[in-house]
């Protein structure tokens, strides 16, 4: 059990060979915390004290900030929504859950997985002495120097300024992108 710096956001775990996922908890301004999931040019955000999740497919993205389709039929991650819980997984044996009942998620990694990932959740190679290993492959003892070394953002409470896109529409998915306080991009 880690206790995390409020107001920031930290890398749970990545695939850093193959960059098939990322995983990412983003605190949110109001004391809440949002999953951010990335996999096959597809991102979830959950939130699971609203109950609620927002999902967006990059493959369909352009320049101009064009909605993206949010359908996952042409995609390989898969998604199911049952009444109190989602589940999003690919075929590479990444399978991320949450249980909106217990305001619990878990990461699932596949054997293949095994060692090429790394970030707050560990290495995932059953070795527990590099479990806490920092992103300069250096590693620590200290709990506090390895999470701030996860961080994502600046832990910072002011909004950047940010151009927004010409239209409407396109500047809900610009707000998406580059305002909300869950988006890696802030």
């Amino acid at each position: 059990i880690y206790d995390l710096p409020s107001k920031c956001s930290v890398l749970l775990a990545k695939d850093f060979v193959h960059n098939t996922f990322t995983v990412i908890l983003n605190e949110e301004t109001s004391n809440s915390r949002s999953l951010y999931v990335e996999m096959n040019q597809t991102v979830i955000s959950i939130y699971p004290r609203l109950k609620i999740s927002k999902m967006y497919n990059f493959s369909f993205m352009e320049e101009n900030c064009q909605l993206l389709d949010q359908s996952l039929e042409r995609n390989t991650t898969n998604s199911r929504r049952a009444a109190n819980k989602i589940e999003v997984s690919n075929q590479k044996g990444v399978s991320v859950v949450c249980d909106f009942r217990y305001d619990l998620c878990t990461v699932t990694l596949a054997g293949w997985h095994h060692g090429i990932s790394a970030g707050l959740l560990g290495t995932n190679d059953n070795e527990a002495g590099n479990e806490w290993i920092l992103p300069n492959h250096s590693f620590t003892e200290n709990v506090q120097e390895f999470t701030q070394s996860w961080q994502v953002n600046k832990c910072s409470l002011r909004q950047k300024k940010v151009k927004l896109c010409p239209v409407t529409a396109k500047e809900k998915l610009c707000k998406v992108f580059f305002e909300d306080s869950h988006s890696p991009l802030k």
